[in-house]
């Protein structure tokens, strides 16, 4: 009799072990957490998408979804071609991830077309509505929401304007097939003319194109103005390859143009958007939030960053106003 008393509770003890065991597995974490799974999308390899995407995971890990604990992370870079892009986003459908973050425009555009199920939080975005993605900046209501990566176009001409006070015209390049670019593009334009000035305009299609649309109108302007194009955002070096020698500088939209070469900006810092990014992304894994509720969030924090070396290079004398408080990189 107190044989099989011993037996039955040594099965037990079995049984709660196996229990223990099981609940230690099966896509749980050591602390009891789901182990979330997130897709990230990024168009193209270039510093500010590449600044947002390590600024999305940071901002994610500072809220507790860490890699190797309660979070995996399906990295894939789409190389900017739009198939790439579509295999991509059918992948993590296919993976079930929980949550897909997308950065830049045609990346959360591939997304919210391939699923309307699953979360995207989209970031180095310059207008979600013309991207056709949200209903509205304020209620998205859909399952797309994110920040918006729109810069201050006004400030950044008054900055080419100090820089270039006797400036009559401006050269631009961007991408024809970037609406973000072109969303841009147009609103300075807008500001520049009503400032008196003249704008040359050159589209491209890839990096290729670069250097000839620069040497078209370099001659024909004063100084150049770049929006958060991703074609020319993966390329500064061969537009200052044809700017400088002419010396002309180049006022960009972001913080990464100015440490690949251009000359100034009053612009975004994408790894703090990353954050914030990351920041919206846990409130949608923990379930305090929905897409469709939350609100397009526009960058915190702007920076006046002056490229020193360009300036020399160009034979441009900054204006002490100018540089104080600017962030100087030698």
């Amino acid at each position: 009799m107190r044989m099989k008393k011993l037996a039955k509770y040594a099965a037990l003890g079995i049984a709660a072990l196996g229990i223990l065991v099981s609940a230690g597995c099966g896509g749980q974490a050591s602390n009891g957490d789901k182990v979330h799974k997130v897709g990230i999308v990024q168009l193209v390899e270039h510093s500010s998408l590449d600044d947002a995407n390590r600024g999305f995971v940071d901002g994610l890990k500072a809220r507790g979804f860490e890699e190797g604990k309660n979070l995996t992370i399906d990295r894939q870079n789409a190389q900017a071609d739009q198939s790439n892009l579509q295999n991509i986003v059918q992948r993590f459908i296919s993976d079930k991830v929980d949550l897909i973050c997308a950065i830049a425009t045609p990346a959360v555009q591939s997304a919210a077309n391939a699923t309307k199920d699953i979360p995207i939080v989209g970031t180095a975005v310059t207008d979600y509505v013309s991207a056709k993605v949200v209903k509205s900046n304020d209620a998205p209501g859909g399952n797309v929401t994110g920040t918006s990566d729109l810069t201050p176009i006004a400030e950044q001409i008054d900055l080419l304007m100090k820089l270039y006070p006797n400036a009559k015209t401006i050269g631009t390049i961007y991408s024809s097939s970037e609406v973000n670019s072109e969303i841009q593009v147009k609103a300075m334009k807008e500001y520049a003319e009503s400032k008196g000035l003249t704008v040359r305009v050159a589209t491209i299609s890839t990096v290729n194109d670069i250097q000839q649309a620069a040497q078209s109108i370099v001659n024909e302007v004063d100084v150049f103005y770049e929006p958060t194009d991703n074609v020319i955002a993966s390329a500064m070096p061969t537009l200052t390859s044809v700017t400088d020698p002419a010396g002309k500088g180049v006022i960009c939209g972001y913080v990464g143009g100015v440490t690949a070469g251009a000359l100034a900006t009053k612009g975004i810092d994408y790894y703090k958007l990353g954050v914030q990014t990351g920041n919206m992304a846990a409130d949608i894994l923990e379930g305090k939030a929905k897409p469709s509720d939350m609100k397009i969030e526009t960058a915190h924090d702007l920076v006046v960053v002056i490229n020193k070396k360009n300036a020399e290079k160009i034979g441009l004398t900054i204006p002490a106003d100018v540089l104080s408080g600017a962030t100087v990189v030698p």
